[in-house]
């Protein structure tokens, strides 16, 4: 028996010994497949990022802006991990990317953070928000879910992003086996024809695509000047039927027991001011030479959409992925791009590479990430005032999202990375928790980008909320503030530890001192509540609820 009770000794004692020195590596995460060190010196690649530097340095001399210098890599890497996960990086990632070298470290990351399922399924989600918005709609004959999912596959395996945005538009078949089709039956109402809104559709295709808002021509023409639409030799403002041509595209779709097909359904409008109803031919608002053919009328406009030469395609992408890593556009807002301009620097540099480049949505993202503006450090030593924001002379400070918090909050208080590979046990406790977090939280809907201050009631959930009690409170199973206090090898290294797993970072020597000395002399469970309550500290801070 003294054999047994030895043996079972020694395998605990290896388990904890296992676990305390996971706060110092981690041999778990594997070199990614696309990591290439020498991705930033190829010249397809360096001379597209010099050229966007470029763009800036030309407009910051121009303003007679100072900007700032690059942000420490920790900085950065968080940065990408909230940007394309929704988290911040794990203790175990932080480890692994420590011991790659210098030179290549966000390289390295952003190959690992690219490859990762977080990755595709956070994007997809946030994107999903823009083509068929947040509601969950006609239950019969929309599957938001099913959508999404299908969206992350699509990412996942980078598909050509002018060849998602046809299949989006284009798209038959049911809304269980033909996921994409799910653009069309959100717009669906409980009327007898069962029919896709095609008024709804235009507006969506413009503003999700195209990065245009000319849905108020739905009623009016454009009066006041806000819509530019012609050519730029001849611009002239929108008109009411510009609109109602966009939508006769959509106008032959409808539902049957095969899902969604195309029938001979035309278009009939009553314009302001007219006697009666009239047909409506299909026409692009805008260069209408780009028109090509298609099987469909909807094809027609998915090939008109995604052809080389519509900018407004291109443009409102880099827009939109731009906003996605910086958490604000080039442009805002971020649906209402001018046709013909001017426009910011940098848009139509990025913008004619994605084309020139297949519509490579990761190489768009790594792109932008090897800026100089991306890399930029939130603080100089110079005065910051708005016109250095404004210009991107400093990272913009925005504020998280929802589940960004929620998702940050969740991995901060473990020590492995809540991945695909985590324990299906650690990846249901996180989805259970998010989602009861964001019902409480509240969520930003559509309208993402809109800058939106705290609530009274967002600082109260995090100080007292019960996910915050339940991921710092005394578990040496599942939180991490429990093994961090139990496992570290010494009060300096605890510290270190807790200001890693939440804020991404190493103390500062003034902070290192001061925590170090509240665990001076605790023990057991005296230890872990003064790590429990630093953990509460660094959760509600402000730094931890920003993007910098």
């Amino acid at each position: 028996m003294w054999a047994k009770n030895l043996l079972l000794a020694a395998l605990c004692l290896v388990g904890v010994l296992a676990v305390a020195a996971g706060l110092l590596r981690s041999e778990r995460l594997e070199t990614p497949r696309s990591f290439d060190p020498q991705r930033s010196e190829r010249p397809e690649f360096r001379e597209v990022v010099q050229q966007v530097n470029a763009d800036f340095q030309q407009q910051w001399q121009s303003q007679q802006l100072q900007n700032a210098p690059p942000a420490d890599y920790l900085t950065v890497a968080r940065r990408l991990s909230l940007a394309l996960c929704g988290t911040v990086p794990s203790l175990e990632e932080i480890r692994a990317l420590q011991r790659q070298p210098e030179d290549v470290r966000l390289e390295w990351w952003l190959s690992h953070l690219l490859e990762d399922r977080r990755s595709s399924d956070y994007m997809a989600e946030r994107l999903a928000r823009a083509y068929v918005g947040t509601e969950n709609g006609p239950f019969l004959v929309y599957r938001r879910r099913r959508f999404v999912f299908w969206l992350s596959d699509r990412l996942q395996e980078n598909q050509r992003y002018d060849q998602l945005v046809r299949k989006l538009v284009g798209s038959q078949g049911l809304w269980t086996d033909s996921p994409a089709v799910n653009f069309l039956t959100v717009t669906m109402t409980d009327e007898e024809d069962r029919r896709p809104d095609p008024i709804r559709l235009a507006g969506r295709t413009a503003r999700a695509f195209l990065g245009m808002r000319i849905d108020c021509l739905q009623c009016h023409d454009d009066r006041l000047g806000n819509i530019e639409l012609g050519t730029p030799d001849e611009p002239r403002g929108g008109q009411q039927q510009d609109f109602h041509r966009l939508a006769a595209f959509y106008a032959p779709a409808e539902s049957s027991l095969l899902g969604v097909r195309d029938g001979d359904n035309k278009y009939e409008y009553q314009y302001l001011h007219a006697d009666k109803p009239q047909a409506v031919d299909p026409e692009p608002p805008f260069f209408p030479e780009l028109r090509g053919s298609g099987e469909s009328l909807r094809e027609e406009l998915a090939n008109w959409i995604t052809h080389p030469d519509n900018k407004p395609f291109a443009r409102a992408t880099v827009n939109r992925f731009w906003a996605l890593l910086f958490g604000r556009p080039l442009v805002e807002p971020i649906d209402d791009l001018p046709l013909h301009g001017p426009f910011p620097a940098a848009l139509e540099t990025l913008a004619e590479d994605f084309v020139a480049h297949g519509y490579d949505l990761k190489r768009l993202i790594r792109i932008i990430a090897a800026t100089d503006v991306f890399r930029a450090d939130s603080r100089a030593d110079f005065e910051i005032t708005p016109e250095h924001e404004r210009a991107w002379a400093v990272f913009p400070l925005t504020r998280l999202r929802p589940e960004q918090v929620a998702g940050g909050l969740i991995q901060a208080c473990s020590l492995r990375t809540i991945d695909a590979n985590a324990h299906i046990f650690a990846r249901l406790a996180r989805f259970g928790q998010q989602n009861d977090f964001l019902q409480r939280y509240g969520d930003t809907g559509e309208d993402e980008f809109e800058d939106r201050g705290g609530t009274v009631s967002q600082r109260l959930l995090l100080m007292n909320g019960e996910l915050v009690k339940e991921r710092t409170q005394e578990n040496m199973v599942a939180n991490a503030p429990t093994r961090v206090a139990a496992l570290a090898g010494s009060n300096e290294q605890a510290v270190e530890t807790a200001y890693l797993c939440v804020l991404s970072r190493p103390p500062s020597d003034d902070e290192r001192q001061h925590f170090a000395a509240r665990l001076e002399g605790q023990q057991g469970s005296g230890r872990n509540q003064a790590m429990e309550d630093m953990y509460w500290v660094l959760i509600n801070s402000t730094e931890f609820s920003w993007n910098h």
